[in-house]
């Protein structure tokens, strides 16, 4: 996924699932909890879903912070101010790479 990012524009890296995120969601009152506090965020979001992943191959790509633009957000020409729809192209060049393979 990450060359496919790279060759999208679209920055994306992966985050490590160590025992202590899997740590973070674990709950009182039910199996696991979706939320892992405020030292959660998009590690411990990923250790939730691979609770239901199993052997299937996976990716979370966590665009809460990139899904609009903001001060700072570096200028692209095909992103107007608002909505960048982060993801979106990685994830059409995904499905372009596994129809030629199919094929």
């Amino acid at each position: 996924m990450r060359k496919l990012a790279e060759k999208t524009g679209e920055k994306m890296w992966e985050l490590p699932l160590y025992d202590e995120f899997h740590d973070q969601i674990k709950s009182t009152y039910a199996d696991i909890k979706n939320i892992g506090g405020r030292a959660g965020g998009a590690i411990t979001a990923a250790a939730f879903l691979s609770n239901f992943a199993n052997s299937t191959p996976w990716v979370h790509i966590d665009i809460a912070g990139t899904a609009w633009t903001q001060d700072g957000t570096h200028e692209k020409s095909y992103n107007p101010k608002g909505a960048t729809g982060f993801g979106v192209r990685t994830l059409v060049k995904l499905l372009m790479e596994d129809e030629k393979q199919a094929v």
